[in-house]
């Protein structure tokens, strides 16, 4: 596995539970939710090491 696959496997395996290509039509959704945890593991790590 390279460190792109690790970084995008999130919204892989949704896309893959959702039934749909990953690497076609679906990149959109595959990139929505990596956005989504990505921005919620930043907020927690931000909120542990501020707070």
């Amino acid at each position: 596995m390279s460190l792109s696959e690790a970084f995008l496997w999130p919204g892989t395996k949704v896309c893959e539970r959702l039934g749909v290509d990953p690497e076609g039509d679906a990149g959109l959704i595959r990139w929505m939710v990596n956005t989504l945890v990505y921005l919620i593991v930043s907020l927690v790590f931000v909120w542990i090491v501020v707070v």
